[in-house]
């Protein structure tokens, strides 16, 4: 599916997640994890709070304006070709359009934990990481 440039069914995705959490619990007895960039819309979102019944503990954002992301995005000299700046422009729009219903939603439930990076990596990774320690140390 992804190969033909078709998008996977929620279903699909969902599935995956839960087997690759449920095979990390089983070797680690992890209890908690981090999923990055899903649900990446409402149906997502809404999937799969129905096939989980289980709602994050909190959803990271991370706060930084546009402009800096896409210096960024312009900077990071991977040879990507979609890194210019009709297709930066046109991710931010479906970013915007797509995901940000469900950081929304789940901001409604007081759920959203906001992180300002528009600075240095450094304060970004120390400030995310005292929000999971804290998320650590009350599921103890």
């Amino acid at each position: 599916m992804i190969r033909d440039g078709a998008i996977v069914p929620s279903s699909v995705t969902i599935a995956l997640l839960r087997a690759a959490m449920d095979a990390a619990a089983a070797a680690t007895g992890a209890a908690a994890f981090l999923v990055d960039g899903f649900p990446r819309n409402d149906e997502n979102r809404a999937a799969y709070e129905d096939a989980t019944a289980a709602p994050p503990s909190f959803v990271l954002f991370f706060d930084c304006p546009e402009a800096v992301m896409k210096a960024r995005l312009l900077g990071r000299n991977q040879g990507r070709t979609d890194d210019n700046e009709a297709t930066i422009a046109k991710r931010f729009a479906v970013f915007t359009a797509a995901s940000m219903p469900v950081v929304s939603h789940y901001e409604r439930q007081g759920r959203v934990r906001r992180v300002d990076a528009d600075r240095h990596p450094d304060a970004v990774y120390a400030e995310v990481r005292q929000l999971f320690e804290g998320v650590a140390a009350a599921a103890k």
